[in-house]
């Protein structure tokens, strides 16, 4: 029995060594074990495969009720309370069942700026806080170079929850968080957007350049429930400036350009 005890505490150091930090299954998972035999062809079907996630009950929803549901609780939400409220009835993002926690804002909504980013990472998953861990750091000093702090910008991110591992949101994630972003940016209604990171560019401004071409440039967020269109600007994600320091200088130059807007309180899209 001991050297059964040894070997299992010998294999759990060597999982923490290799960067494993949680556990994100109810039971254990032998990856090493060979795959299951494929099941036979299914039959033709007469109508077409509905897609689904799961609820919190362990029912299904499919990815268009999922849909309908977020666009729906987004509406319904007139403050940030309810929205927030909304979010945790909300069972239409599989994301939900492997968090630990919602991660919805921090800082001032009733700020000029709001930054939104790609989604929580460890630490804002433990916390229930966006933009806490080392890149979380990173992004205050960025924003206290250009006197920006957590009273004086708002700061959320395109997903509530965190993809297990951190590996990037698939479509269908995305999706079923959108409708609540739109609705979180309605509701702060700011002067200006900052969007950090390839995902959150691409995504709210109907983009697919990658964020190397997108960055440095003033564009336009415009969605149905707004009065006026709002200047964004799309910048480098402060995790990527951590692996790559070099790039530091095109996210500086980012900074100032919002500096200079916010100094000058004017659409920088539209001022002479």
């Amino acid at each position: 029995m001991q050297t059964d005890r040894d070997e299992s505490l010998a294999a759990l150091n060597w999982l923490i060594q290799a960067g494993a930090d949680e556990a994100i299954g109810d039971s254990p998972r032998d990856r090493m074990a060979p795959p299951p035999p494929a099941p036979p062809p299914a039959p033709a079907e007469t109508a077409p495969r509905v897609s689904a996630v799961p609820a919190g009950d362990g029912a299904l929803i499919s990815n268009d009720a999922a849909l309908a549901s977020a666009q729906s609780l987004a509406r319904a939400a007139a403050t940030l309370d309810d929205l927030r409220a909304a979010l945790t009835t909300f069972d239409g993002c599989p994301l939900k069942q492997t968090a630990m926690n919602l991660v919805f804002a921090d800082g001032n909504p009733q700020a000029k700026v709001m930054v939104i980013g790609e989604g929580p990472g460890a630490e804002e998953d433990r916390q229930g806080l966006p933009f806490v861990g080392v890149s979380g750091q990173l992004l205050d000093r960025m924003l206290a170079c250009i006197g920006l702090d957590r009273t004086t910008a708002y700061i959320t991110n395109l997903l509530f929850w965190r993809p297990p591992g951190n590996r990037s949101p698939t479509p269908s994630e995305i999706a079923a968080c959108l409708p609540f972003v739109e609705r979180h940016i309605e509701l702060v209604d700011p002067n200006y957007l900052l969007f950090v990171g390839g995902i959150s560019a691409k995504t709210l401004l109907g983009r697919r350049e990658g964020i190397l071409k997108l960055r440095g440039h003033w564009a336009h967020y415009q969605h149905v429930g707004l009065t006026r269109p709002i200047p964004a600007m799309a910048s480098l994600h402060p995790a990527y400036l951590l692996r790559q320091p070099a790039q530091k200088r095109l996210a500086w130059r980012d900074l100032l350009a919002l500096k200079a807007a916010i100094r000058s309180g004017k659409d920088p899209l539209l001022a002479s």
